[in-house]
């Protein structure tokens, strides 16, 4: 662990960033909810370029699970986290206890009106309500100069930038791209709990997405070709499909043509994982 400081107050998170600051570095956070894969350490890699000191939090918000949803299960991994962190150079770990974040008599919550309501916000009520009181309390916590966030999480992200652009925060929000793995499907720490079979069908999200990029940006009609990826996933094994759409990158209203830069977002059901991913398309500019 040579390298990474690890504190679980906030007190110790604000005087290490504060000695950071004094030693005229800019600070960076990537917030996290732990069980890193090669998506989170690109993250890092992205924020040592944006700042000189680095902080990774680590924290599964109990806020942005619905009931019935997995919190209990999330995949956990402390001394893990560590040791990736330690290998992808973070500088400080941020560990905190649920009740560090949320302690008794806690009673505020920030709430994004509009992007959080389609979509992701429609399948799982309350959703974004707790990522934009997490994302909040971490930034006025650390006072990143830099927060970095991953695009596989589209509507995530723009919730993020529209909280920090209404609240005033002064921080730079910087978003890397989506990491794949060689058969193209988005990594992700719910990707744990697909058997070996459902593994092996995942791809076919990837696929169907990259599809419909290729014939969208090739002039085809939308809502056709989001059906013909809708039936490809069913086709594929997929239990059942939340949403495939073409949206505005920035405000998420769905687009009955594609006339400029847009975003496929798709959310699917394999088995009892659910399934996000996420990709930029363009008229007569292919999916890279």
């Amino acid at each position: 662990m040579s390298g990474l400081e690890l504190v679980r107050d906030v007190a110790g998170l604000r005087a290490r960033v504060a000695v950071a600051r004094a030693a005229g570095q800019r600070v960076a956070l990537v917030p996290t909810m732990g069980a890193l894969h090669a998506g989170h350490l690109s993250l890092v890699e992205l924020a040592r370029r944006h700042a000189g000191f680095v902080v990774a939090s680590v924290f599964v918000n109990p806020l942005q699970f619905g009931a019935n949803e997995d919190f209990g299960r999330y995949p956990r991994d402390e001394a893990g986290d560590r040791a990736q962190l330690a290998r992808a150079g973070c500088d400080l770990l941020f560990a905190p206890e649920v009740t560090t974040v949320y302690p008794p008599g806690f009673a505020t919550r920030v709430e994004v009106a509009g992007l959080s309501e389609p979509f992701e916000g429609a399948v799982r009520p309350g959703h974004f309500g707790g990522v934009a009181t997490v994302v909040t309390k971490l930034l006025v916590m650390a006072a990143p100069d830099v927060a970095v966030f991953g695009e596989k999480d589209w509507q995530q992200l723009a919730v993020i930038r529209r909280l920090v652009a209404d609240l005033d925060l002064p921080v730079e929000i910087v978003a890397g791209p989506v990491c794949r793995d060689a058969d193209g499907l988005a990594l992700s720490s719910r990707n744990a709990y697909l058997t070996a079979d459902e593994r092996a069908r995942a791809a076919a999200l990837p696929a169907a997405l990259r599809a419909a990029a290729t014939a969208l940006a090739g002039g085809a009609p939308v809502e056709p070709t989001l059906g013909a990826a809708r039936a490809a996933l069913l086709e594929a094994g997929f239990a059942s499909v939340d949403y495939i759409t073409l949206v505005d990158p920035d405000t998420l209203a769905p687009l009955a043509t594609l006339d400029g830069p847009a975003r496929l977002l798709a959310a699917a059901r394999l088995g009892t994982t659910r399934l996000l991913d996420t990709l930029a398309v363009a008229p007569g500019t292919p999916p890279a």
